[in-house]
Order: structure tokens, then sequence, then C-alpha cells
């Protein structure tokens, strides 16, 4: 099982960019698909996006779609997760999660490895 850290959060301004990083440990990250989730404070985790293992196939959640992306270098053990045009509504702790199964999901359960979490905050 691979070990996750997350990296670049921060707070920012209504329409900045921000690019999340997650380094994996271990030798099996490209048999991961690899999630971003987040949480805001008194709400639940709530699915952003996925990545397939070799990176071939993407999925997000409406909320993000047009304006965050996510991708994988295997060779490097990282996921990314570009933000752009950044909202208040974006304020919440960033997770990263691994999926042991390449089949897509948008369920917290279906992955077994998170990393510790990094904050966003958006001001206006």
């Amino acid at each position: 099982q691979v070990q996750l850290i997350e990296s670049g959060g921060g707070s920012v301004q209504v329409g900045d960019s921000l690019r999340l990083s997650c380094a994996a440990s271990g030798r099996s990250f490209a048999t991961y698909s690899m999630g971003w989730f987040r949480q805001a404070p008194c709400k639940e985790r709530e699915f952003l996006a996925t990545v397939s293992q070799r990176g071939g196939s993407t999925y997000y959640a409406s909320s993000v779609q047009g304006r965050f992306t996510i991708y994988r270098y295997n060779d490097k053990n990282t996921v990314f997760l570009q933000m752009n045009s950044l909202k208040p509504e974006d304020t919440a702790v960033y997770y990263c999660a691994g999926n042991p199964d390449d089949r897509r999901s948008f369920i917290a359960v279906d992955y077994n490895t998170w990393g510790q979490g990094t904050q966003v905050t958006v001001s206006s």
C-alpha cells in the first residue's frame, strides 16, 4: 500500500490558481487509480476528480468540471490537481486518495489510502 503526502495548498484570492501535488511512496503507485476529495467545515467529504492507473481516463465532479484538472506522472509517483478560477466555496481541506481498483469511482470508501490533507483558502 502506498503512502500519500499532499502539498501546494495555501491562501489565495478569488480567480487565482493553485496546483496541488500528491507524492506517493512505494513501488505500487501505478497500480492505483487516484482521486482528489475535499472537506469543508461541517460538510461531508466531497469527490472532485479521479484519474486511471495510466492517466488516460479522468472524471470530474460537476462542481469543478472545466476549472480543475487531474493528471499524474507515474515515473515520479505523483498526482496533481490543477485548480483554476478559484472561488470562496472551494475553501476546504483537500485530500488525495488511492484506489487499488482501476474501475472509476467517486465513492470515498473505494479508496483505501489517504493523505493527511492540505488546506486551501480562497478569499474574496
